[in-house]
């Protein structure tokens, strides 16, 4: 269940326009299984979570930073289930294809932290004009 900041956190990013910096697309799914490609525009401030599966990130097209390390386009991670994570896009978003062995799975935010819920909606009132014309990574290729 997400805590009063992370909720008043997520509603305020929502309404700034945070959903028009990113586009999920489920593109199969079985029991015990789901692949997804995930956009990430620009500095999109994608919040500390958890699943509650495993997941297995490779970068399509773009860039991303986690943790100290920087990745692109061939590079992959794994996170285990419970994990808290998050990353920041590059300069030209990220598109990634994210395996999970599920179909269902929960996403918890870890992300109790009024100053980075305030710094994300200055993310968004920033970039929303550029992402309205930014183009995925890999029609840039």
């Amino acid at each position: 269940m997400p805590t009063e900041i992370e909720m008043t956190g997520a509603v305020a990013a929502i309404d700034a326009g945070m959903l028009e910096g990113t586009t999920v697309k489920l593109l199969f799914e079985m029991p015990g299984l789901s692949l997804t490609h995930a956009w990430f525009k620009s500095g999109f401030p994608l919040p500390r979570h958890t699943h509650d599966v495993d997941c297995l990130y490779y970068i399509v097209a773009g860039s991303l930073r986690v943790g100290t390390e920087t990745l692109a386009k061939g590079d992959g991670f794994f996170v285990g289930a419970d994990v808290p994570y998050h990353y920041v896009p590059g300069a030209d978003g990220v598109e990634v294809l994210e395996f999970r062995g599920s179909n269902s799975f929960d996403i918890k935010l870890v992300a109790d932290n009024p100053a980075f819920w305030a710094k994300a909606v200055g993310t968004v009132n920033r970039s929303r004009e550029n992402w309205a014309n930014e183009l995925p990574p890999s029609a840039m290729t």
